[in-house]
Formats: C-alpha cells, sequence, structure tokens
C-alpha cells in the first residue's frame, strides 16, 4: 500500500494572532519533519506540501516559500527544517482543509496513495480537518503525535484524542511510521534502463 506524507502549513510567517505561542510549539516538531521527509524521499514515497497560500493568488509555492524563508521572518527558522526538495509536490490550499478547493485528492489518486501521514500546523485546526477528511475519502491516516503542534499542548492533545477516538486514526509518534521502499518506482526505472540497453545492442 503506497504512502505519502503529508506536510501541512509549514511554511508560515507565523504573523497572525497566537502566532507567536504557535512558533514555539513548532521548534521542536520542524526538525522531526524534516527527518521524517527525508526517510519519505529514501524509500521514493511522495512528499507532498499543503500549504495555506494566505489568500494570495499572485504568486505559487516557489513565492510562498521565499517569502516565508526571508531574513526577519518569524518562520524562517522552522523553513529551514523543512525546505522542499525538487522531487517533492505541492498544493495551495484556501482554507484549512488540505482537501477543500484543492487538487489533493486528484493529486494522491494519480499516486496511487491509500495511506497518508500528516504532519504540521494547527493540531487543533487544520491537521484535525485534513485527517478527517482525508479518513472520509477511506485513506488510512496516521498522524504521529510528535510531528503536529499546536499553540498550547492541551489543544494538540485534545485534538489527537478526538482523531484516535472518534475516527480510529493512529496518532504514534514518527518511530512507529513503517516504510518499504517503492519497488514499483524502482521497477520502472530499470525497466527503462533495460530498454535503452536493448536498444543500444546492434
Amino acid at each position: 500500500m503506497r504512502q505519502a506524507l503529508l506536510i501541512v502549513d509549514m511554511i508560515n510567517r507565523f504573523d497572525f494572532e497566537g502566532g507567536a505561542a504557535l512558533l514555539r510549539a513548532t521548534r521542536p516538531v520542524a526538525p522531526r519533519i524534516g527527518a521524517l521527509a527525508r526517510r519519505f524521499r529514501a524509500a521514493s514515497a511522495p512528499v507532498v506540501y499543503g500549504n495555506d497560500n494566505f489568500l494570495d493568488w499572485r504568486g505559487g509555492f516557489a513565492d510562498l516559500v521565499a517569502s516565508c524563508a526571508g531574513e526577519g521572518v518569524g518562520g524562517a527558522e522552522i523553513v529551514r527544517h523543512v525546505l522542499p526538495e525538487a522531487r517533492d509536490r505541492f498544493v495551495l490550499k484556501p482554507r484549512h482543509s488540505g482537501f477543500l478547493d484543492s487538487p489533493l485528492e486528484l493529486l494522491l489518486r494519480q499516486l496511487r496513495v491509500r495511506r497518508v501521514v500528516v504532519t504540521g500546523i494547527a493540531a487543533d485546526s487544520c491537521i484535525l480537518i485534513t485527517a478527517h477528511d482525508a479518513h472520509m475519502r477511506q485513506l488510512q491516516v496516521q498522524v504521529p503525535r510528535d510531528c503536529v503542534a499546536a499553540q498550547t499542548v492541551a489543544r494538540r492533545d485534545r485534538a489527537l484524542a478526538l482523531m484516535r477516538d472518534a475516527f480510529g486514526i493512529d496518532v504514534r509518534g514518527a518511530r512507529t511510521v513503517r516504510l518499504v521502499a517503492d519497488a514499483a518506482g524502482r521497477g520502472r526505472g530499470a525497466g527503462a534502463g533495460r530498454r535503452r540497453r536493448n536498444q543500444a545492442t546492434p
């Protein structure tokens, strides 16, 4: 069963009411998400960024990363831990859910993903609603408790308990995420290599 890592709203300026508290809570989480992303990439499993565009439709994802990673921006230290790579995918979302009015569902279907590991902020809003919407689409869902943050620990824990108890979502830590290298992807590459060699044979 192919799985994807979904990184929600970690490309962020934290310049809103409550942003300072959320930034403090996110500092220990960001390196863990970065490490999990490296594990997914090493297994050739998709890493997908689902990020708020702050209701500004004049730029793309690269513009958003640049604006949040700039010198003096509150979220720059967070962005450094979770910088996207060229192979990663992204969707811009206008509201809390990564699925609402975004191409995320279509993207996951095209990638043949049946299980998502949801990480990021805030646990009691965008993570909660995105995980719920993934569950409603009959995806298997894990929300590693050490890879999400909210303005307070109590708010994070309430959201995690709701996800676990109401929807049966796995909220164990990142160490429990099991990854198997994407043999299908490697197989396609190996097959292409064999075809090229065969074509070159006189």
